[in-house]
């Protein structure tokens, strides 16, 4: 089939009933719920942008010749890491970054792991099939253009004891099997996408200790699979005109608590089941390549939103006058989390290299710190905003008070900008800025900036234990060394 459109993508949604709850309610249908539909629109605009910027965007199957998104590439050069990075962007670009979990972020993942299939075969050739299923489901990923999300993260009951994998009934393990399915049970989170995914993914996060087979899993299943439940957090989206709520009334991508009720994962399905020697290679799978090449999606998506936010504080601060020195200094600010971003995806694509068999990965030296500095310029942004639109963002007509005959030419009196700014292009401006940060959603997206890579506490932390080369550091230190003692 190649790659779908919008139309496509919500008829599926539509063939797959799920076992999803959201504020009370066991929702039938996500598109027309009231709380899910303007998510389902807008990523099925998404869907249709691939084939509006068909250059950008897709690319031709290597074995079938369809198109497929770009994000299933497997990179052969320099070159296609520079094309992939271009069609990442333009698909960010829909949603200005606001949407982290678009399928192309699982599509890159599912991409790395297909271009190092070879690593799940294990070190002893114990789990072939297993290998063999995973590069059955990339290529079936990217030619049905599958909407997938996942769930990789153990819930917390009780942070003094959670660290404890080995007998944790909680989080997500195999607990039996029938001759052609294993038998699963526990939960996981947080399945961002739920609601607008096909399928749902289980993969290798934070290393097990040895003894923990029966929690080494990793499969894909589509959401129907009996037993698979959804428990999505309160809605962040609103019915409103989009002037009003330009975000909120479209944005909200939802999150969802995750249970496996003796769900029977079929063996075709799994890509790690829980044997003799899963352990090591669950532990092992996240370390060749996966980090650096969701990074780059992850860090092209964080551009897109941080120039956006850039022209919305510039605009803002136009609006209205300001030119003081603390907010260009703020303006300054921000241009540079744009720049250190932009260059980070730059040196990764030049770093790049050959891992074997002539396919290329991005260069992860500069996109490791990334990891953790987006963590905290999110939160810093949002701050920017509230700082540079003051009451302002307190002060915004909406549509039908614009639209009022009586109140506009008031409003255009008194709620007017500067340098010629009417009073509807200014309560737009500050509109979009409030919903970027006072909403609900606004809320959710700072709080997911925070700890949706995991924390930068914990990036900061692993940058350190992976860092292996260390010999230019050391031998600056011991020349220093050296000269005090020889004085």
């Amino acid at each position: 089939m190649g790659a779908r459109t919008g139309q496509e993508f919500l008829d599926g949604l539509r063939k797959t009933p799920r076992d999803l709850w959201l504020e009370g309610d066991q929702v039938s249908d996500v598109t027309e719920h009231p709380k899910l539909t303007n998510a389902a629109l807008t990523l099925a605009g998404i869907f249709d942008r691939q084939h509006q910027y068909a250059d950008d965007c897709l690319i031709p199957d290597p074995e079938t010749g369809e198109p497929i998104n770009i994000s299933h590439m497997i990179p052969k050069s320099a070159d296609d890491l520079r094309r992939r990075a271009q069609g990442l962007s333009r698909i960010s670009e829909a949603t200005v970054g606001l949407m982290g979990r678009t399928p192309d972020y699982m599509n890159m993942k599912f991409a790395s792991f297909a271009a190092r299939w070879r690593d799940w075969t294990g070190a002893d050739g114990g789990n072939e099939d297993g290998a063999e299923n995973l590069l059955a489901f990339h290529h079936r990923l990217a030619r049905q253009d599958i909407s997938l999300t996942h769930t990789i993260i153990q819930p917390n009951v009780d942070k003094r004891t959670d660290p404890e994998i080995i007998g944790n009934t909680v989080t997500l393990h195999r607990i039996g099997e029938t001759p052609d399915s294993v038998v699963v049970r526990g939960a996981r989170i947080l399945a961002t996408l739920a609601p607008f995914a096909d399928e749902i993914a289980v993969y290798p996060a934070l290393p097990i200790p040895d003894g923990a087979e029966d929690y080494a899993l990793a499969f894909a299943v589509p959401v129907d699979i009996p037993g698979l439940r959804f428990l999505c957090r309160d809605s962040a989206s609103v019915d409103a005109h989009p002037f009003d709520r330009p975000v909120s009334s479209r944005f909200d991508e939802q999150d969802a608590f995750v249970i496996f009720d003796d769900v029977e994962i079929p063996r075709d399905r799994m890509f790690l089941d829980g044997r003799s020697g899963s352990v090591d290679l669950y532990n092992t799978v996240n370390r060749t390549g996966l980090l650096d090449n969701m990074s780059t999606q992850t860090t092209i998506r964080a551009l897109n939103k941080l120039e956006f936010a850039y022209g919305l504080c510039a605009r803002m601060s136009e609006a209205i006058g300001d030119y003081s020195p603390n907010t260009r200094e703020m303006l300054g600010e921000l241009l540079s989390y744009i720049e250190v971003t932009r260059s980070a995806v730059e040196c990764s694509i030049n770093e790049g290299y050959d891992i074997g068999d002539g396919t290329w990965f991005p260069g992860g030296r500069a996109l490791t710190p990334m990891r953790s500095l987006l963590a905290t310029w999110f939160p810093r942004v949002n701050e920017i905003i509230m700082l540079i639109g003051s009451h302002n963002l307190l002060a915004t007509p909406s549509r039908r008070q614009l639209d009022d005959p009586d109140l506009r030419p008031l409003l255009d009196e008194f709620l007017r900008g500067a340098d010629g700014v009417d009073a509807e292009e200014r309560a737009a401006l500050f509109r979009l800025a409030w919903d970027f940060v006072g909403s609900s959603l606004g809320g959710r997206n700072v709080l997911y900036e925070r700890f949706y890579l995991t924390s930068a506490a914990r990036n900061r932390i692993m940058a350190h234990l992976a860092n292996v080369d260390r010999s230019r550091a050391d031998a600056l230190v011991d020349g220093i060394l050296a000269a005090g003692r020889a004085a």
